[in-house]
């Protein structure tokens, strides 16, 4: 006879969960003999300061066990993995003790084990009584007869009695799934709320694992631009160059050319030194080649000179920073010049980059037309949120009639 998937299903789940609330009876009483002897001990001596912290000892290292062992419990018997706290810091201070204390909450388990563990001892030794009442009623035609005569006159006096036994213990057995899933799934939920991390923590987690992440797809789409832009220096560029000195070789070397064609040739040289001129703006706009050689002083030395406006500059960089922190401040400085020159029609700029502690500040201050407004686009917009990218600071100051400033703090801490 093939027995139906569900009820397979069901005898195996109350199996399963009824195991798991079994295994749990004795970790949850642990505790129980400790302040068991200490109230005894306690009432006869009439003394708590040779009990009390003899019992305070034995829970506070009693508690780390007792969760090791709920954690193997949960994840063997019903698969359910509850994480675990904060990790002991390596050097006991009492700033470190302190932080960890305040991380771990040690509180929590304390009363899991010392006040929760009891009360869950007792819903779990109800359902295995539920189980062996369930079970021995729906057995009983089965033993009831191995008993002495007069013992099984006095229990199964009439013979109705049996069928009773039998039916109610059928019912018991039949609600045992039930009952245990309810006691497994109350337990699963206190021991990941106090055991495990609290819901503040763990969306603490979840927000340096994804600080963690976007710092490294941040590194990893700079280190794609610095790729780009060596390829297309060393690559695409130099075939442009080539091709330029050639077609000026053939323009001096060849006088007999008939003049249209060396009109084509000279067009076509002009359009590769324009070509050329184009990808080196393409490149630097990518990822300058001297930020990662040089450093952030020697690039934007460059910027300045570049630019059509009398640049003040002042670096003042104990060290080099972070490649990532390097490249946000050029291109910050790099588009607050361009709108300065573009829009504004400065004549002339004061840049600032300055090492404060563990904060990059970089300023630029124009003497423009000023109303610049991030919210309008020119490029604002675009700085802010890479800026922001690096959890950074991005203020910009810009009255009508100027001057504009531009100001961005990013954190350089290595």
């Amino acid at each position: 006879m093939k027995i139906p998937a569900g009820l397979s299903r069901a005898v195996l789940r109350a199996r399963r969960d009824t195991g798991f609330l079994a295994a749990g009876v004795l970790p949850h009483l642990a505790l129980v003999p400790a302040w068991a002897w200490a109230a005894v001990t306690a009432a006869r001596t009439e003394n708590w300061l040779l009990t009390g912290p003899v019992s305070a000892a034995l829970v506070l290292l009693g508690t780390p066990v007792l969760t090791a062992v709920q954690r193997v419990r949960y994840r063997a018997l019903i698969g359910v993995d509850v994480p675990r706290l904060a990790p002991p810091p390596e050097q006991w201070t009492w700033s470190s003790t302190a932080r960890w204390l305040a991380a771990t909450r040690p509180w929590r388990k304390i009363g899991y084990h010392l006040l929760l563990g009891p009360l869950l001892a007792l819903l779990e030794l109800l359902v295995l009584a539920l189980a062996a009442a369930g079970l021995a009623s729906a057995l009983a035609y089965a033993w009831s007869w191995a008993l002495p005569t007069e013992i099984r006159q006095h229990w199964f006096g009439y013979l109705t009695q049996l069928p009773a036994y039998t039916a109610a213990g059928l019912l018991l057995l039949c609600a045992l799934p039930w009952t245990a899933r309810a006691v497994a799934r109350a337990e699963t939920r206190l021991a990941l709320s106090l055991l495990g991390p609290s819901r503040a923590q763990r969306l603490q987690e979840r927000v340096d694992q994804l600080a963690g992440s976007r710092t490294d797809l941040i590194e990893a789409v700079d280190a794609e631009r610095r790729r780009i832009e060596r390829d297309l220096h060393d690559g695409t560029q130099q075939r442009l160059v080539s091709l330029a000195v050639n077609l000026g070789l053939a323009l001096a070397t060849r006088p007999d050319l008939p003049s249209d064609a060396r009109e084509v040739l000279a067009k076509a040289r002009l359009e590769a030194k324009e070509a050329i001129s184009e990808l080196d703006d393409l490149v630097r706009g990518l990822h300058p080649a001297v930020l990662e050689d040089r450093g952030l002083d020697a690039a934007l030395s460059g910027l300045a000179a570049r630019t059509p406006l009398a640049v003040r500059l002042r670096v003042d960089l104990a060290e080099r920073v972070a490649p990532n922190v390097e490249s946000v401040a050029y291109f910050v400085i790099s588009e607050a010049l361009t709108n300065a020159t573009k829009h504004a029609n400065a004549m002339r700029a004061e840049v600032t980059v300055r090492q404060i502690g563990e904060v990059l500040r970089v300023r630029v201050t124009d003497n423009g037309l000023g109303g610049a407004d991030a919210a309008n686009g020119t490029g604002l917009t675009g700085l802010a949120k890479r800026v922001g990218s690096l959890d950074g600071t991005f203020q910009i100051s810009s009255p009508v009639g100027g001057p504009t400033t531009v100001t961005a703090e990013l954190p350089c801490a290595r």
